[in-house]
């Protein structure tokens, strides 16, 4: 024991391993790698950490950050990112006019509307910003054990480890930053690593230290160790490491299986010891992703050409206004004796009057202002904060097992989430748990397991409510008007018959033995259960079975105390799966030495009895070779080869007296794969000791081959071994999906988006997973781009497989342009490899129109890189809005690149968390923040801006038209208080309530009406069409209010004593038109009402009175005009309400009847919806809402849907030809 109290695990792996833990007995010289040029500088000093905190080293340390800002950079670019937008940058210019003579207003009330929206934005920015530094400091303030000298470890945070430091990480931990391995608790110093959050791999990877390093075994090993690395500078590929390490005067080669990624997790191994390679954001993982993006939204770079547009239109008012009081200045000014224009300053002199016109321009900019909203910023940070809110409080994304709610980690993407076209996902850990379990099984050609994949559940459910609406189609089918009576009964065939039978559904046969769910173990058939397998035939078939299961496999048990029995460390969840199934069925792991595994048998001689199988060889899984196979010795002496591995694979390598089971074993296969389950074929070989002895000397001279040959040699030999075998069965696990992953792509898929999976994960391994959410279906036509196998020399090499690729990828193009059934639908699934010829700048745009030609996209064993190029590619290919979703660091830069970035609040760390826009806990919760609140945030800030713009314009122009009217004086005809408060209170609040609170249709009907979401992408709330109505209605308002008011109180009598108004009871009047018109259009803009909005709506009313009252009662001195003057001037006179009555109704007469037309003779899909829950038809006619359901779903070829579609389809087909065949036999008879 050493005196850190740890004991070596007493397993060398590496003797058995055959392909992953080959280490050479003598130094390879010739692998040394010459370091030193460009690339391959760096060098590090092992167990001296300060040496590299000074030059010429000075490398950064551990802290990590994904925040945007810090306390230098917060105010330079905060204050950048505000003044990006153009209204700013235009109301800071009229700020700083405002300090000068020309400003029709005080320089305060200019400078003091810009100081407090800047301010808020800036400072929403800085809480958000917050957030991610206090989740920075989270995973910078991780301990781990540090050596401190002497001999002797420390705790220290993740951000104290410094570049050659010595760490000793712990079982179930991450390395805090990327180590070379030195040793582990393994004798041969090997260990598992879990790189899930790097690639996507669920499986773990063997890692293996240098033998030199082995004897720093304990903590006081480390006290006197020295040694130098000169390796690779950092770079982002996580699957290469080149360098060398110089210890005790020898140089050894490294290569990545010494490597320790930052984010990985030690597995299966009690500890190792390693030394610091990269920190921080050298660290490989970190050099995969981006710096934080500055995204902004479609709806508010769309703004910013409004407002070009409307300063347009202020210039050429403002020129309008200045060229008119040039000429006025020139011609009527020296005959206005009583404005002294003989004594008067450059604004106003009639001997210069283009100087004078000039400084009018600067007024007319700054008077009419009011044109561009300043509000408008501010009301929409506090409405997308709001919303926010909303989203987060949400208790139907609120996950109960993890406590995590979903997080709006940055408001300024709300209105995005509704118009997203495409969505990139990461597969593991997203769209999967990575929780297998073993639910079905064939063996000796017969199937057993009665419970059903999630799959085949969700797809029975859609379908039993779809068959629903296609019985009326099918009871219209000829065969009811036939004369033969019930066709399908005297076949034997009814609608669910044997034939044509719909997916069943069978929970459990055994309702007598209700048992507890066992988690990874969900096979429910009592045929096979508690030694009911020894009644069934081929029992010795069966036994082989079982005990293939449990012995075939690399994995360690460990005892649970609690439970009596034993938990299993496995290098994938399959296998631990596997040994679940064996331990329930009767034949339990229970103990592996060095050369032996035994196997605790219950069932198979009448007692239980434990068993022990000598492990000879040991030939391991790998994407390559897709199984793997021990050759074992029994207690009898036979040796037994033992395989397992792809089903594809086994049948290849089956021998001729051993495909009895083959025909049965092949349709279970398809069966359980359609059933979106994992499948591995099983088979075995008997061997005679001759023959094991003559192949394993070949194998152990190919096993200690040095040099570029040995795989090749022992790939080989093993296949050799590897043939010539017997079908036993296949197993079946379902890799469990996230609870309500198909029925959230289905219900995406109706609203018309389009789904990309990306993966770090194998092919084999992807495609199920497309099976089992049904992005990929049976009937589907996989497109497989792949790179060939090529000897030319490496120039040529590339070139040859870059035309090969260009010419699959142009194949594959025009096969789907040939393609005739509309029907037809197409997946595409490329390997990483592939990609990165695909992704080169002379090919990127033909794959870009394949791939988006295609149903699905399945990109697999892809590089966190390539996942962000590949949406960087489909966001400026396609200028579209992207999202992507991912839980673990290798999806950061996909996160980062889209529009719009979910990260998974999983078990896997919070990288993803960190750097993404929204935050929810399981994928399912997706369907809802895009087709409820995205479809909610994205009318609502649409219909807000255009509103906000209506109002403006019909405010801003009646300040123009009164200037023209008095000679462009600019004079304004309203009190500088009323202009103050109709932006900040008079019309503001209602605005608000329209962006938080309005909703076309309910929650519910958001989501059984997913078509609906459609209006986002299609943009039918902001298109130009729709944004120069809202104006035209502005500029018709302004109209009405201005010239209705002007030709009424032009020479009417005001006053009972006959006397006709001032201006300012015009300007009052004018602007309670104002405020009733604007406030009556919001009400008939909104489809939701609560007391919240007419509180705010008519209380803006109410309060514009209330205001006129009371500030009548000041002082004449602050009053000024308005003095009174709704007390003694305006509710006296009946003409003063008659014109607010006339002008409201004019205003809004147009909007009222281009709504109503709409409604009856064109409406669009929510109105159909409204009035259908006005009428409460969705009550009283079930059927019609059912109908209409399934009419508002986009068509789509993915998802559930698609997949009953298709096989209803089918379904007809069948019953087409049986109708038809029964109707040429009863022609036949009665002829």
């Amino acid at each position: 024991m050493s005196p850190a109290g740890r004991i070596r695990g007493k397993l060398r792996w590496s003797n058995l391993y055959s392909f992953a833990c080959f280490r050479p007995t003598v130094l390879e010289s010739e692998g040394l790698h010459p370091l030193g040029g460009p690339g391959f500088s760096r060098v590090i000093y092992c167990n001296q950490p300060r040496v590299h905190q000074r030059k010429p080293l000075k490398y950064p340390t551990n802290y990590i950050s994904t925040t945007k800002y810090n306390i230098i950079t917060f105010l330079p670019k905060a204050i950048f990112e505000q003044f990006r937008r153009v209204a700013n940058l235009y109301f800071l210019m009229a700020a700083i006019l405002s300090l000068t003579p020309v400003a029709p207003f005080s320089a305060v009330s200019m400078i003091a509307p810009l100081a407090f929206v800047v301010g808020l934005s800036m400072a929403k920015e800085a809480l958000e910003d917050w957030r991610r530094f206090m989740q920075d400091m989270k995973v910078n303030s991780r301990k781990i054990r540090l050596h401190k000298g002497n001999g002797t470890f420390g705790y220290k945070p993740w951000q104290k480890v410094r570049v050659g430091d010595i760490v000793k990480v712990e079982k179930d931990q991450f390395f805090p930053a990327d180590l070379l391995l030195l040793s582990s608790s393994y004798e041969d110093g090997i260990c598992y690593v879990e790189t899930m959050n790097l690639d996507g791999e669920t499986n773990l990877k063997v890692k293996r230290s240098l033998e030199v390093t082995l004897p720093l075994e304990e903590d006081a090993a480390f006290k006197d160790f020295t040694g130098i690395i000169r390796c690779e500078d950092p770079n982002p590929n996580l699957y290469t490491f080149v360098g060398n390490l110089e210890y005790d005067r020898q140089v050894y080669a490294l290569d990545p299986s010494q490597i320790l990624l930052r984010d990985s997790k030690l597995r299966n191994t009690a500890y190792v010891y390693g030394v610091v390679v990269f920190t921080g954001h050298d660290s490989k993982v970190m050099q995969n992703s981006t710096r934080s993006p500055s995204k902004r939204s479609r709806i508010e770079r769309k703004m910013d050409y409004i407002i070009y547009f409307l300063f347009t239109l202020l210039v050429l008012i403002s020129l309008i206004s200045s060229i008119g009081f040039a000429v006025k200045t020139k011609y009527d000014m020296p005959n206005a004796w009583y404005l002294q224009p003989k004594n008067t300053t450059n604004l106003y002199d009639p001997s210069r009057p283009a100087l004078s016109g000039i400084f009018h321009l600067v007024t007319a900019l700054i008077l009419y202002g009011y044109l561009i909203p300043i509000s408008l910023y501010v009301s929409i940070e506090v409405v997308k904060v709001l919303q926010a809110m909303f989203i987060n409080q949400d208790l139907h994304m609120y996950d109960e097992e993890s406590g995590n709610p979903a997080l709006a980690r940055t408001s300024n993407l709300n209105e995005e989430l509704g118009q997203v076209d495409t969505i990139l996902s990461d597969k593991t850990g997203t769209l999967t748990c990575n929780q297998m379990d073993f639910l079905k099984c064939s063996i000796a050609g017969v199937s057993y397991g009665m419970r059903s994949s999630e799959v085949e559940i969700a797809a029975a459910k859609q379908m039993a409510s779809d068959l629903d609406g296609e019985n009326s189609e099918i009871s219209g089918m000829p065969m009811h008007n036939s004369r033969i009576e019930d066709p399908w009964d005297n076949s034997g065939v009814g609608f669910a018959g044997s034939e044509i039978e719909l997916e069943t559904v069978v929970t459990s046969n055994d309702e007598n033995e209700p048992k507890p769910m066992i988690k990874g173990f969900s096979f429910e058939d009592s045929r096979l259960m508690n030694g009911n397998w020894l009644k069934e035939p081929n029992t010795d078939i069966i036994l082989l079975f079982f005990r293939i299961l449990a012995i075939c496999h690399t994995a360690i048990p460990e005892p649970n105390e609690e439970t009596g029995s034993f938990n299993y460390e496995a290098e994938s969840p399959d296998e631990g799966a596997f040994l679940l199934a064996a331990r329930e069925f009767g034949f339990e792991f229970c103990r592996r030495t060095q050369m032996s595994v035994f196997i605790r048998e219950r069932y198979s001689s009448g007692s239980p009895i434990e068993r022990e199988f000598k492990v000879l060889n040991l030939l391991e899984f790998n994407s390559k070779r897709k199984r793997m196979s021990v050759i074992v010795k029994d207690e009898d002496g036979q040796i037994l080869l033992l395989c397992k591995g792809a089903d594809s694979i086994i049948f290849d390598r089956l021998a001729k007296n051993g495909r009895m089971f083959e025909e049965h074993t092949s349709r279970h296969l398809n069966e359980y794969g359609e059933s979106g389950l994992r499948t591995l074929a099983l088979a075995y070989k008997k061997l005679e000791e001759p023959e094991y002895t003559a192949w394993n000397s070949e194998f152990l001279k190919a096993k200690t081959t040095i040099g570029s040959d040995r795989d090749a040699m022992l790939e080989r030999v093993s296949d050799m071994m590897e043939k010539d075998l017997i079908l036993v069965g296949a197993t079946a696990v379902e890799d469990k999906l996230q609870k309500g992953v198909p029925q959230c792509i289905d219900k995406l898929a109706q609203a018309g988006l389009k789904i990309w999976v990306l993966t770090g994960d194998k092919m084999e391994t992807a495609i199920n997973i497309g099976y089992a959410c049904s992005l990929l279906r049976q009937g589907m036509k996989q497109i497989s781009i792949t790179t060939m196998n090529t000897d030319l020399l490496a120039q040529d090499a590339k070139k040859a497989v870059k035309e090969n690729v260009l010419m699959q990828v142009t194949n594959a193009s025009q096969m789907i342009n040939l393609e005739k059934d509309p029907h037809a639908a197409f997946a595409l699934v490329i390997d990483g490899k592939t990609l990165a010829y695909a992704l080169e700048d002379d090919m990127k745009h033909l794959f870009l129109s394949l791939a988006v030609t295609c149903a699905s996209v399945i990109c697999c064993r892809v590089s966190p890189k390539q996942k962000a190029l590949v949406t960087r590619l489909v966001k400026e290919g396609t200028g579209k809005t992207t999202l992507a979703i991912g839980d673990g660091a290798n999806d950061v830069g996909m996160i980062q690149e889209a529009d719009i970035g979910v990260g998974i609040s999983g078990v896997e760390g919070m990288q993803a968390v960190m750097a993404s826009d929204f935050a929810i806990a399981q994928f399912r919760f997706l369907e809802r923040l895009l087709v409820v609140h995205g479809h909610w945030c994205y009318k609502r800030i649409a219909q807000m801006i255009c509103y906000f713009f209506y109002k403006n314009i019909a405010f801003g122009l009646t300040l123009f038209y009164f200037e023209a009217y008095t000679g462009f004086s600019g004079q304004s005809v309203y009190d500088d208080w009323y202009m103050l408060l109709f932006n900040v209170l008079l019309t503001s609040l209602p605005v608000i309530t329209l962006g938080v609170f309005e909703q076309d249709v309910s929650s519910e009907v958001c989501l059984q009406f997913p078509a609906l979401y459609q209006q986002g992408p299609r943009n039918l709330f902001f298109d130009w069409y729709r944004i120069f109505g809202w104006m035209a209605n502005g500029l018709y308002s302004s109209l009405i209010i201005f010239f209705l008011n002007i030709n009424i109180f032009y020479d009417q009598a005001f006053r009972a004593g006959g006397q006709t108004s001032d201006m300012a009871s015009v300007g009052a009047t004018m602007f309670t038109c104002i405020i009733w018109a604007v406030n009556c259009q919001i009400a008939l803009t909104m489809s939701h009402f609560t007391w919240i909005q007419h509180l705010f709506v008519w209380g803006s009313i109410c309060t514009w009175y209330i205001f006129l009252v009371l500030y009548g009662l000041v002082s004449p001195i602050y009053s000024g005009n308005a003095f009174r003057i709704l007390v003694e001037a305006l509710a006296p006179a009946p003409i003063y309400w008659s014109v607010t009555l006339l002008v409201t109704i004019a205003c809004n007469l147009p909007y009222l009847a281009h709504i109503s037309f709409q409604r009856s003779f064109n409406p669009m899909d929510h109105h159909v919806i409204q009035e259908i829950k006005y009428y409460k038809k969705d009550v009283e006619d079930k059927h019609m809402w059912t109908r209409e359901r399934s009419k508002a779903r986009q068509e789509t070829k993915i998802g559930f849907t698609a997949r009953v579609d298709a096989k209803i389809r089918h379904l007809k087909g069948k019953l087409h030809k049986k109708y038809s065949s029964l109707g040429v036999q009863n022609v036949n008879t009665t002829s």
